[in-house]
């Protein structure tokens, strides 16, 4: 889903003109430039995507001065137009910064000793006259004046885009997909902005439009404002939307009728840009009924993976050639491991033996990590090649914790690449199966439906897939409830794990989540056992409370880091107790700036100082990392990873963050990346656990006052739970069942597969 930015109005920024004198730092990808431009009387800083930029030309900057805490006062630029240089001084600069592909700083001093003022008109149209400069051949002059010309093409691209009030990094990834005839296509159409990867959201493409001297018809703007309702109800979570619900929210986006909006439905549909499906199409006994709309690459995705699992469902693998009788064998890994497994562990092995597909699900303490351990060793005993991963890096690591066995991220495992426009695909496709007999994936329940039909593609012919997790968590933050909607569909080999083991039994943690789970209120009232509830009744005590408890009264009491031992969780990001309020409160408390020791450096509106607490909010595959005093290296660092920032060098541009065992070189554009993590939302903890859990309860929107989002948040503590709040929030989060609807289509796909009852048996 593209996401909304707010663009500073062009006419509301101050303006500043120079040269640009030097280029202190630019990322070639993304554009972002540090520059000193002379201006009237000073030498100042500048920054800004700035691509393509090069010493000696003239700009004209509009934006915000601002006041680094390390490099001081610079000029932040949002828009950007450019001039050409015209003295000769300001050529030869320009053309010895190499910005002309073939051209060094001694041939720039011949070219324009020879030609002077004239030096760039013959670059671009007489490049013939280059070749009586010593050491140019004709080919040479060719190659060097193509070279000008493409840079002078992308120059009055992005000139063109900016006039239309489009900032210049916006200008820059509209070019890299529209190249040369971005403007012209834009002026027809600027709602094309809405689509390709952009990043422009429909407000945005919507005020550029308003902004044209003759903007266009209205059936783009509808159209664009349907796609957008169909973004946005992804980024909720839906795959699909039912059609009779699409025209009022669309028609509200744009200010038409509601009649307006559905006529332009069906065209979308003739055009393959939406994709609508009847699940009683075929059902003349069950007419009517509502018809579901889908993005396309979500129809692609959820109806795949619902043909790829009744496949799986019909035609189990091959048998294998065990050293006896499977129950014999798990009575021998009882023996070996002094076990004693129940009925359904034991069925869940068997069937992950004997058939192409399993579904492990159950709370906490129901001895789901045996069970995968017991269905590994079995898997190991039938020499079969077992690949187990997990859809986060630290869910992962628990995994192999767990096990014994190495365990990746589903990305890892799948060989993840990206496009030249950055696109997300997979070396491990059905042309190039991954080479395993089995794969076990742990946390189902945070899997989205585009990387469960990306992981069942993989899936060579006779492999077995098992996947585990627990349904009463949280649904996925991509698009999708997956492990919902397979439990839902019936038909499938799903084996429930409903019995407490007795060791589990001691511990409050897992008897308050499995009360939770079955709607009653879970024990408040216990004093020494390893789930704690302090009453706060106002939300300004609560988060109080719990900075306290993190700096001072558990530390003290247990014996626990407050960085690595201790997490927040909250409900949302927002309110007194929501994660941006309680990481200010809990920098202060835990890594305070005491007497300039510690450097520090103000990214996007966040401060981050040496010793915070951080966590990477998506998955970054070019990231570098280290072990510190080992040869190893390697690339990649993931949603939900949680590190500390050991060193911030500002000259190099670099944060170091360690990551469990890894340190990680961070150039600081990639700050956006970063989140403090000091406390985080329930959503962003799963697949984590953590020794100490502390949660504020005080305040909760009723949006995100349900059960589940409790559930998940206990789930995630290994010996401390501690909540602070109201026992009424409580109350009404257990109470509340009503799990956030998603409109998904997973289970009805599988429900249209599912053969006749007549005809099942055979």
């Amino acid at each position: 889903m593209n996401e909304e930015t707010t663009v500073p109005q062009a006419e509301d920024l101050e303006e500043l003109k120079g040269v640009v004198e030097a280029l202190t730092f630019r990322n070639e990808e993304s554009g972002f430039t540090v520059l000193d431009l002379a201006t009237a009387g000073e030498l100042v800083t500048a920054v800004g995507v700035l691509p393509g930029v090069s010493p000696g030309e003239e700009l004209r900057l509009r934006g915000r001065w601002t006041r680094h805490p390390t490099f001081g006062r610079q000029f932040n630029a949002s828009f950007c137009e450019r001039t050409m240089p015209t003295s000769q001084g300001d050529v030869l600069k320009y053309l010895s910064s190499g910005v002309v592909r073939g051209v060094g700083p001694a041939m720039a001093l011949r070219i324009v000793e020879l030609f002077g003022d004239e030096t760039l008109s013959i670059l671009e149209s007489n490049p013939q006259r280059l070749a009586t400069v010593k050491g140019i051949s004709r080919a040479k002059a060719d190659e060097i004046s193509e070279s000008y010309r493409q840079q002078f093409s992308l120059r009055q691209v992005m000139l063109a885009l900016e006039h239309l009030g489009m900032t210049t990094s916006e200008c820059l990834r509209t070019h890299k997909v529209y190249g040369s005839r971005a403007a012209e296509l834009i002026q027809a159409n600027p709602y094309i902005l809405c689509e390709g990867g952009l990043g422009i959201g429909f407000e945005r493409a919507d005020s550029i439009a308003r902004a044209l001297p003759e903007p266009p018809g209205g059936a783009f703007r509808v159209e664009a404002g349907i796609l957008h309702v169909m973004r946005r109800a992804a980024g909720q979570g839906h795959t699909c939307v039912p059609r009779r619900k699409l025209p009022a929210p669309a028609a509200a986006l744009l200010g038409v009728a509601a009649e307006e909006a559905e006529a332009a439905i069906d065209p979308m549909l003739e055009q393959r840009r939406l994709i609508a499906w009847d699940p009683n199409e075929n059902k003349p006994e069950q007419p009517g009924g509502d018809v579901y709309i889908f993005l396309p690459w979500l129809y692609t995705a959820e109806s795949s993976a619902a043909q790829r699992i009744d496949f799986l469902r019909r035609f189990p693998p091959a048998e294998t050639k065990l050293n006896g009788d499977p129950e014999e064998i798990i009575c021998r890994m009882e023996d070996r491991h002094g076990l004693h497994y129940d009925e359904n562990q034991r069925l869940a092995m068997r069937t992950a033996l004997q058939r192409g597909l399993l579904i492990l699900t159950g709370g906490p303490g129901t001895g789901k990590t045996t069970t995968l351990k017991g269905i590994l060793e079995l898997f190991n005993a039938a020499n079969l090649k077992v690949a187990l991963a997990a859809p986060t890096g630290r869910a992962a690591k628990r995994m192999q914790e767990l096990t014994g066995a190495a365990a990746k991220t589903i990305h890892r495992l799948l060989e993840v690449e990206w496009t030249q426009d950055d696109r997300q695909t997979f070396a491990r496709n059905q042309r190039n199966p991954l080479e395993a007999g089995a794969v076990i994936i742990d946390e189902i329940s945070m899997v989205d439906i585009s990387l469960f039909a990306a992981l069942l593609e993989a899936l060579p012919l006779g492999c077995r897939l098992v996947l585990v997790g627990d349904a009463d968590q949280l649904p996925p933050v991509g698009a999708g409830s997956v492990l919902q909607d397979l439990l839902r569909a019936g038909e499938l080999p799903v084996v429930r794990l409903q019995h407490i083991f007795r060791q589990a039994m001691e511990s409050m943690i897992i008897l308050n989540s499995h009360r939770i789970v079955r709607g009653e209120l879970p024990e408040l009232g216990a004093k020494d056992r390893d789930f704690f509830f302090l009453e706060r009744r106002s939300a300004f005590r609560a988060a109080q409370t719990v900075a306290e408890l993190c700096a001072k009264r558990l530390p003290k009491a247990y014996d626990l880091n407050p960085l690595r031992d201790i997490q927040v969780l909250c409900p949302s990001r927002k309110g007194e107790c929501g994660t941006a309020r309680l990481n200010e409160l809990l920098q202060e408390a835990l890594n305070p700036q005491v007497g300039a020791t510690k450097r520090e450096i103000k990214l996007n509106r966040r401060l981050f100082r040496e010793g915070d607490k951080v966590m990477q909010a998506k998955n970054n595959y070019d990231l570098i990392w280290k072990r510190p005093g080992e040869a190893e290296s390697g690339q990649g660092i993931y949603n939900g990873d949680i590190g500390i920032i050991e060193k911030i060098l500002p000259p190099q541009g670099i944060m170091h963050i360690r990551f469990d065992d890894r340190v990680a070189e961070y150039p600081f554009d990639t700050a956006e990346e970063l989140e403090h993590a000091f406390a985080v939302t329930v959503h962003k903890s799963q697949g984590n656990e953590f020794p100490a859990v502390v949660m504020p309860v005080a305040g909760v929107i009723d949006m995100l006052a349900y059960r589940n989002l409790l559930y998940t948040a206990v789930t995630r503590a290994r010996r401390f739970m501690i909540l602070v709040g109201s026992r009424e929030d409580v109350r009404r989060m257990v109470e509340n069942h009503r799990k956030a609807l998603r409109y998904t289509a997973l289970a009805g796909f599988l429900a249209a597969a599912q053969p006749p009852a007549e005809s099942s048996a055979g």
